[in-house]
């Protein structure tokens, strides 16, 4: 006799499904994947035991609170929800309509898109692209110099190493326990987070020429000068961001961006905080006249994120870049002019002749992509300083602001927050791994998956209960369908109270719930980033995609909420290639995921009050984790794993640390007026549309199996 979840989304009954996306491993028959310390996935070996369904006894279901599920128990013969192919999910986005009121050409802004995002002239240095920290399957796999310390706790001492550092194996995991399994033998911890390195500090003083660098001034990064400690040998080095960054593949698909969903659902043409900030406006021309109006545009987390990094004063720009400023530099140029693009690009490929590239600008695409009332305005407008400093800065750690003065741009500058945003999104939503070995399994292709894998497959759904966070076809309850079916949720928690919490925000005890407040913390105009506090204070009509307070739970002033902690739960497809994991960075491989999930988390205890009930011990043996890291292996779509159309791109540079002499100091950088050490840089060819002959490895190319 078998047990099956039958789920309820609002209050229709469905068998609600999940997907991954993982790739097609050749297994042979030999050791436990656990064993195979120095293999590759192209290596792992197939189990000895057939596959089989996991009952799901009524004790555990009746725990099962999460997500999109209330969970009604039947007894019955039939297998568990099946879980579709992500071909089947329609890809997110405001409708033709609303889109239409911008944009007079898809294609159009989709290559404008494509040509923003892999452009390293879009940091203030000319060297750091938005792909800069997303060229691994949409992630960043680097190395070196991509440590910080635990700044949004407070502390700016890097315990596991110092500015610089080279990760090794043996950094990971971040938490260690003696027992794997036993979440009570924490040995060691560090509140390291191990992420993506951007620019050096300094404050913009102006543009420079056409096409150089912003003119900045350095400032020490020291501590001991009000900086965040990424300092060394009296040098500089590149800032880290103090989250780790997520891949940008299939984030389409989710309803809010950002680990804690500062990318706001609706996009407000000017910064991530949507209808938040009530002074975000564009500049339209109405009847022959220049007005100020407000954007209001749904569906749109990719394009709210879009506008948050080129202004970061850690990731991509001198503190103070305005929008505009970036305009200025930007315009006149000719799409990637520093980088080679493939003639067989799947979206630039018209841009690869030099001749042809040398008579197109920036300025040229968004007039060919976007509307032409919002660019053709002949009168100058004139930014006030006010405008400049707009409260919207999306730094975690908030940056100094700027005074500045009176500035007087075009229309098309004064706009180019709009334009930038938009065309990442819609570039954005071209890249959807929907052909994993898992769809084509979806899809009736039985094969697609080993005996093993098929196995694993059933913990996930069953004792493993990672389907309770990880659901859909999309592997997330932070999806655009599973949010719009229910925005809040209220659920048992682990000590048996009720909460209320945002679905597919979850504390799971990564780290102490204080260290990082997460989808609790609050933006930079003081409201809650979470769903659910903002209803608590009644504040739902700033939340947008048709939020109905009626649908949901209502909020008590004093109702328990599960908010202060929690995360954007990820997505799982192509997850083999996107390590490290967590928030955080603290896994190295899925092994250490799948061993930190089974003994219950790391913080749970600690956490206790905003930790959901399914953190807890699962008691998974050895084979079965195998099992479970191989499925999720099956989640790889090989167009990524190859960089094949869509996920082709331009060359790239990308800093990987600082260069040091014999005796390990750093070395400055010659010329470079900003007191900073010399960088290393990988380069990565221009590949086209029909991919490398390379492969994608994972994380420091560890077996995805090994601990």
């Amino acid at each position: 006799m078998r047990y099956t979840i039958i789920v309820q989304q609002k209050s229709a009954l469905q068998q609600y499904t999940m997907r991954c996306n993982t790739k097609r491993v050749p297994l042979s028959r030999g050791e436990p994947l656990s064993k195979q310390r120095n293999l590759m996935p192209d290596r792992l070996y197939k189990p000895r035991r057939p596959a089989l369904f996991v009952a799901i006894p009524i004790g555990i279901a009746g725990l099962l609170g999460l997500g999109v599920y209330s969970s009604l128990v039947a007894q019955t013969t039939e297998p568990p929800p099946t879980i579709p192919s992500l071909k089947t999910v329609p890809v997110p986005g405001p409708s033709e309509t609303e889109l239409a009121a911008f944009v007079r050409d898809k294609k159009a802004a989709i290559q404008l898109g494509k040509a923003l995002f892999w452009d390293v002239k879009v940091g203030s240095d000319n060297r750091t692209a938005c792909a800069s920290c997303h060229f691994q399957a949409g992630a960043d796999n680097r190395i070196t110099n991509q440590l910080s310390p635990g700044l949004l706790a407070g502390d700016r001492t890097f315990q596991l190493g110092s500015p610089n550092h080279t990760l090794k194996v043996t950094d990971f995991p971040l938490t260690k326990h003696s027992a794997v399994d036993n979440r009570a033998t924490r040995m060691s911890d560090v509140n390291d987070i191990v992420s993506s390195q951007g620019v050096l500090r300094s404050d913009l003083v102006g543009l420079g020429t056409i096409g150089a660098t912003d003119l900045c001034s350095a400032l020490s990064d020291a501590v001991g000068n009000s900086g965040f400690g990424f300092h060394r040998d009296a040098l500089n080095t590149r800032r880290v961001e103090p989250r780790n960054a997520p891949t940008v593949i299939n984030a389409v698909f989710n309803f809010r961006n950002f680990w804690d969903g500062r990318g706001n659902n609706v996009f407000n043409g000017v910064d991530p905080f949507g209808m938040r900030n009530v002074n975000a406006l564009i500049w339209q021309e109405q009847n022959g006249l220049l007005r100020q109006v407000p954007v209001a545009l749904p569906s749109s987390s990719l394009a709210s994120q879009a506008s948050g990094p080129p202004s970061s004063a850690i990731e991509m720009s001198c503190n103070g870049r305005p929008f505009s400023a970036l305009a200025k530099k930007l315009l006149p140029l000719k799409p990637l002019s520093t980088q080679q693009i493939d003639q067989r690009d799947s979206v630039l490929s018209g841009l690869s002749d030099n001749t042809a590239r040398g008579q197109t600008t920036y300025q040229s695409l968004i007039k060919a992509a976007f509307r032409p009332e919002f660019w053709q305005a002949t009168t100058p407008v004139t930014l006030s300083p006010e405008s400049q400093q707009s409260p919207g800065n999306m730094d975690l750690v908030r940056q100094p602001k700027r005074n500045y003065e009176s500035m007087q741009v075009t229309q098309m500058e004064a706009n180019f927050s709009l334009f930038f945003s938009l065309a990442l999104q819609m570039y954005q939503a071209t890249l959807v791994s929907d052909n994993a070995p898992y769809d084509q399994f979806a899809e009736g292709l039985n094969n697609a998956l080993t005996m093993q894998q098929k196995s694993g497959l059933a913990i996930f759904r069953g004792q493993g209960k990672c389907i309770n966070c990880h659901t859909g076809a999309e592997t997330t309850n932070a999806s655009f369908q599973s949010v719009v079916a229910k925005r809040l949720e209220r659920m048992m928690m682990s000590d048996a109270g009720k909460a209320i919490y945002d679905t597919g925000f979850y504390n799971i005890g990564v780290r102490p719930t204080a260290e990082d407040l997460g989808v609790g913390g609050v933006d930079p105009f003081g409201f809650p980033l979470s769903e659910t506090r903002m209803s608590q204070l009644g504040k739902t009509n700033l939340l947008g995609n048709g939020f109905n307070p009626a649908l949901y739970p209502a909020v008590q002033p004093n109702e328990r909420l599960a908010v202060d902690g929690a995360f954007k739960t990820p997505t799982l497809r192509n997850v083999e290639l996107t390590g490290p994991y967590m928030h955080n960075g603290g896994k190295s491989t899925l092994m250490q995921v799948v061993d930190f999930y089974n003994r219950g988390g790391d913080f749970a205890l600690e956490n206790k009050v905003n930790v959901p009930p399914d953190i807890a011990p699962l008691g998974l043996t050895q084979s079965q984790k195998d099992d479970l890291v191989a499925f999720m292996l099956a989640l790889t779509d090989d167009r990524v794993r190859f960089k094949k159309a869509p996920f082709d791109h331009p060359a790239l540079c990308v800093p990987v640390g600082h260069k040091q002499d014999a005796a390990g100091k750093l070395v400055a950088e010659v010329g470079n007026a900003l007191q900073a050490a010399d960088a290393s840089y990988q380069c990565l060819p221009a590949v086209g549309a029909t991919g490398s002959a390379t492969s994608l490895k994972p994380f420091m190319q560890l077996n995805p199996a090994s601990r």
